[in-house]
């Protein structure tokens, strides 16, 4: 499976949400409504499309299997974001590798 496009989204609507995002599997696949956060203590973080059910708890519609996919998906849409806004943040750590 490759990532053959990352949209980015700005968002200035909340401290820690930094970005929308929609990614391109294989150039036939599309998942829209990603969301990256950031903070301090823990840095990026890549939230999967999800919905409010009835009882007002979040479920993911779309969900990573394993640990290296995920980490796959957050490298490209950080550095996407990064591209696109110039340079990375300085604060918390870097993306886990």
């Amino acid at each position: 499976m490759e990532i053959t496009r990352v949209k980015i989204g700005l968002c200035n609507c909340d401290d820690r949400v930094k970005a929308y995002a929609s990614i391109t599997l294989d150039h036939c696949f599309v998942i829209h409504g990603l969301r990256l956060t950031h903070s301090a203590k823990k840095g990026y973080f890549l939230f999967m499309p999800g919905r409010k059910t009835a009882y007002g708890t979040y479920v993911d519609i779309v969900h990573v299997l394993n640990n290296e996919t995920r980490q796959m998906i957050q490298e490209k849409v950080v550095a996407e974001y990064e591209r696109i806004t110039g340079a990375a943040l300085k604060t918390g750590p870097e993306v886990k590798r």
